[in-house]
């Protein structure tokens, strides 16, 4: 089944302003999908409590990003990409 990724206007800027690809997002956005579906892949995903709590984080390096699964519709929402110290606010 194909996944449909959307970005939040936030993400693209942050995209648009920052020298992190893409490409490279999907990449991990995909890698987590898999992961979720129980293959054994090598990423950092881990569900979020509290204020973001529905939603899942992906560490890559000093970037975090931010997304809702959509799982009935087959959809990823990625709401937020930032530096890691400016994410969670």
């Amino acid at each position: 089944m194909n996944w449909k990724i959307t970005l939040s206007r936030e993400a693209v800027k942050f995209l648009t302003g920052s020298r992190v690809k893409e490409s490279i997002v999907v990449d991990k956005v995909t890698l987590a999908i898999r992961k979720l579906r129980g293959e054994d892949v090598n990423i950092d995903i881990k569900k979020l409590k509290g204020d973001w709590e529905g939603f899942y984080r992906i560490r890559y390096g000093k970037v975090r990003i931010l997304l809702d699964f959509e799982f009935e519709e087959y959809r990823v929402h990625i709401e937020r990409i930032d530096w890691r110290g400016g994410a969670y606010k």
